[in-house]
């Protein structure tokens, strides 16, 4: 998995839901997003959609580390491409 500089699943990006609605909405959401991506010649979404199960917070110098740190690194930029609304 790697996002920008930041390589390992550690980076990986997931949608965790709480019920099947939630998690076909999530699919629809990416679905939807994937096409318009698709249109501007983008990647695939790699996004992992799951069940939630167990949640454990990272250590707390990771807690709103941006805030913290506020000329820190964060490899996240958008994409520029906006996401329609899925019905």
């Amino acid at each position: 998995m790697r996002q920008q500089e930041d390589v390992g699943t550690q980076y990986r990006s997931i949608i965790l839901t709480l019920s099947p609605q939630q998690q076909a909405a999530a699919l629809r959401s990416r679905d939807a997003y994937q096409q318009e991506l698709s249109q501007q010649h983008r990647g695939d979404i790699t996004t992992s959609i799951q069940p939630a199960g167990d949640f454990y917070y990272a250590e707390d110098r990771h807690q709103q580390y941006l805030h913290k740190v506020p000329g820190g690194y964060c490899g996240l930029k958008g994409t520029g491409v906006p996401c329609p609304i899925a019905t």
